[in-house]
């Protein structure tokens, strides 16, 4: 695969460039191996619907068709339009507080996570992997609390599972 030029001017970010370097949706580490693409996250509804209204230029489209998104120009997010109509996120402030944003994904892991699946390799993929990994704690509370299929059992945790690609609907 050749090397594609992407430049990035959002809300968060002008002129931020990098390069894809792998095929959409291949080559990932070992390690790494979602249950969701983002465009199904997107359709499912995570994160109040608030995140990538205005990437629409950066990833394909098609991500957006089903996308449950809050309205733009509207503060705050919309719970409703989460999978499990519960608020499972901390706010942005929080993740920057606690250092998990790295510069070049300001959005968080879900911006690194579409990222990657679209092709970009960058210096920070281990330290994400290592959170995505981490995640796995929660599904073994829900199999240890929940019985299997009750998706009214630990609805935060498992509306959670699904803002790192994993498909807690199937626990």
């Amino acid at each position: 695969m050749r090397k594609k030029l992407i430049v990035v001017n959002d809300k968060m970010q002008k002129n931020y460039r990098y390069y894809l370097v792998e095929p959409a949706g291949k080559n990932f580490h070992p390690d790494f191996k979602p249950e969701l693409t983002p465009a199904k996250m997107l359709a499912l509804g995570v994160f109040g619907g608030r995140y990538m209204r205005d990437c629409g230029n950066e990833f394909p489209k098609s991500w957006f068709k089903n996308a449950k998104l809050h309205p733009e120009g509207v503060p705050g997010h919309s719970k409703s339009l989460n999978f499990f109509k519960v608020d499972a996120s901390q706010p942005l402030k929080v993740w920057q507080e606690k250092g998990w944003i790295h510069p070049d994904d300001p959005r968080g892991w879900f911006q690194w996570y579409c990222r990657y699946y679209m092709g970009r390799r960058h210096p920070d993929d281990e330290r994400q992997i290592k959170r995505w990994k981490a995640m796995k704690r929660h599904i073994q509370q829900i199999k240890k609390n929940c019985k299997p299929g009750d998706l009214n059992c630990r609805k935060k945790q498992r509306q959670a599972l699904l803002h790192w690609a994993y498909d807690s609907r199937r626990i």
